[in-house]
């Protein structure tokens, strides 16, 4: 389990996290949401210990990640946007090194090694260099890398940022299945990616938590109206007049109008479902309904009502080019060495 209590980040007089507070459940896969610059790569590196929050506490499993940084980062396997390879290594020497760097024996080294490398389908391509290896194979070394230690959290940054469709696929069910047995946490700005692999999501906008629940429930309770799409044959003036005069509907849009069939969204209070009343609306008039849909909300509904934009927004405050920006020098606020 990870508790983050109430933790602050400043790059000088630029408050890039605000006083967060969630807690990561074992034996799930979350998504930390946000658009550029929200504090997600930020949020991710002070996690893992890579970097000195301005504020607050971060426990993994009970360890103080600055208190006991050693059993702390034991329970981590971290893998930053750019995964730490070296390219004149190949895998196995690469992963072995890391292996050992962790201080995990020898002989377990080997072993772990050889099972990373089989979870990951990176066997094939233990002996060729890094360099050499497609942006695929990179991100799955990468995340081999992580698994060494065997520990029971793996926190990954943006892993598909960068790959071909396929790729992208391979990634996202390696990621599920690691999810079967470990605690997963992904960064993204990408909707989709969160919606189809995560069970929970934290959503970030401007360094502050906006939104700490599953995804369902987001969908079912973050959204303040409900929409319905339809097509009607009628005449359009009086379809929209009838419609609009119904209680409960918020608002009416004619969206196409071919050959007399006029396809409307209509916009309804929350909670409400007005489908009966619509029909008999419809009826009463003498105005045909040729199809009827509730539109549920989506992930991207929730992000939009939550943080008032879009997942590229606006220039990333706490990453350039995909990599967290971290000071050459600490300010004077009051970080922790």
């Amino acid at each position: 389990m990870i508790e983050v209590q109430h933790l602050t980040k400043r790059y000088g007089k630029c408050l890039a996290v605000d006083d967060v507070s969630f807690r990561i459940r074992n034996g799930r896969i979350y998504g930390l949401l946000g658009p550029n610059g929200a504090g997600k790569s930020s949020t991710m590196n002070m996690i893992a210990g890579c970097l000195a929050p301005t504020g607050g506490t971060v426990l993994v499993n009970g360890y103080d990640v600055w208190e006991k940084p050693i059993e702390a980062r034991r329970q981590i396997g971290y893998l930053p946007e750019i995964p730490p390879l070296f390219p004149d290594m190949t895998p196995y020497e690469y992963l072995t090194f890391v292996a050992e760097a962790k201080g995990v024996g020898s002989e377990l080294a080997v072993r772990q090694t050889s099972e990373a490398m089989t979870v990951t389908g990176i066997v094939g391509i233990k002996d060729k260099l890094i360099r050499t290896l497609s942006k695929g194979y990179k991100q799955r070394v990468g995340i081999a890398q992580a698994l060494l230690g065997n520990p029971d959290i793996l926190i990954l940054d943006e892993p598909t940022v960068g790959l071909d469709p396929k790729q992208i696929l391979d990634i996202r069910n390696l990621i599920r299945r690691l999810g079967e047995k470990k605690t997963v946490i992904i960064s993204s700005h990408i909707l989709a990616e969160i919606q189809e692999m995560c069970d929970h999501v934290i959503i970030l906008d401007h360094g502050r938590v906006v939104a700490d629940n599953e995804i369902k429930a987001l969908e079912q309770e973050s959204t303040p109206s409900r929409a319905l799409r339809m097509s009607v044959r009628g005449d359009r003036e009086g379809i929209l007049t009838a419609l609009r005069s119904i209680p409960g509907v918020q608002s009416v849009t004619a969206e196409n109008d071919q050959g007399g069939v006029l396809a409307v969204s209509v916009v309804m209070e929350s909670e409400q479902d007005l489908r009966d009343d619509i029909f008999f609306a419809m009826a009463e008039r003498r105005y045909a309904v040729l199809s009827m849909e509730m539109q549920e909300n989506s992930l991207e509904d929730v992000f939009l009502h939550l943080t008032g934009g879009t997942p590229e927004g606006d220039s990333d405050r706490d990453s350039t080019d995909g990599e967290a920006v971290v000071p050459e020098e600490q300010g004077e606020d009051g970080d922790r060495p």
